[in-house]
């Protein structure tokens, strides 16, 4: 598939009599950014490792950029970048000193400077690694995967003990990639990190993809309930509507995805006839963590 940047088909990976993954079939469209979601131990790392040809396969195919990885030829290494969880640079050289050693490796390299401005450094390129922060230091791990000028970057949990303001900044750093026309093949932990950056998503669980899709049409919300909560002006809400009253005096409604609509329609209707009005009006479909959740639920529970 000429526009596909990675094909998976019957992967699996066993240890012994352990099958950590259990022949799954893939597809990365070029330009994507595709988001792996798990438990910890369900197969994502292992899936990730061989993609990148750091691990080899028991059994099924694999192509990532029109090469097997197990192969690790030179031209299949040089269009990869990688961030890892955690990286170790020389902490005395200069954030510009660090990506300009690692380019010196690639035929084609991406110019120093632009890689740091794509990652938020410019003003620290003449800072040794000790000196800068966590975050900075995270932003660093991309510019080295950047070096070479990669057509697809592996993250791996690239925010993991960000504090906010750092999350959003690695997502713009994300989002600039993307603008690139860089494949990114991004695992996380976090659902709205997911959301807010992925193409598409794959839910892993015991080895297995689960769901796949677009975050916000993934397998299986259709099948989840809508949360409505409301106050109304007066103290009796309608009488004809089963729900449940909160610790604030606000009352709460679960509803079919395909049922919101008439059942908000039904509440507003009795608050205009009934000269109640309502003081708050939520409605709060699925959320891509409310999916994931009940997709993992039985690998949590045997956690």
């Amino acid at each position: 598939m000429d526009d596909a940047a990675i094909v998976v088909r019957g992967l699996s990976k066993s240890y012994g009599d352990v099958e950590a993954v259990r022949g799954i079939d893939l597809t990365v469209p070029v330009g994507q950014v595709f988001a792996l979601l798990g438990p910890n131990g369900a197969g994502k790392t292992t899936i990730v490792e061989i993609l990148e040809g750091y691990r080899t396969r028991t059994r099924g195919e694999v192509s990532v950029l029109g090469h097997d990885p197990a192969q690790r030829e030179q031209d299949f290494r040089e269009r990869i970048g990688i961030v890892l969880q955690s990286t170790g640079v020389d902490p005395y050289l200069t954030a510009r000193e660090t990506v300009e050693l690692y380019a010196g490796y690639y035929p084609s390299p991406r110019e120093v400077d632009e890689i740091l401005e794509l990652v938020g450094l410019s003003e620290k390129r003449d800072v040794r690694v000790l000196k800068l922060s966590g975050g900075q230091q995270r932003r660093l791990d991309v510019a080295v995967a950047l070096a070479g000028d990669p057509e697809l970057l592996f993250l791996d949990e690239p925010t993991t003990g960000f504090d906010p303001g750092a999350r959003r900044n690695a997502w713009e750093i994300v989002r600039n990639l993307s603008d690139l026309g860089k494949t990114v093949l991004l695992t996380t932990h976090y659902m709205d990190e997911a959301q807010s950056l992925a193409d598409r998503v794959a839910v892993i669980a015991n080895g297995s993809i689960v769901a796949e899709g677009p975050p916000e049409s993934l397998a299986g919300r259709d099948r989840m309930r809508t949360r409505i909560r409301f106050r109304p002006s007066s103290d009796e809400p309608p009488p004809d509507l089963a729900r449940t009253r909160l610790a604030d005096g606000s009352f709460e409604l679960r509803a079919d995805v395909d049922e919101t609509t008439k059942l908000v329609h039904d509440l507003t209707a009795w608050a205009l006839e009934s000269g109640s009005g309502l003081d708050l009006l939520e409605v709060t479909p699925p959320t891509l963590e409310d999916v994931y959740l009940e997709l993992t639920a039985s690998e949590a529970g045997d956690g």
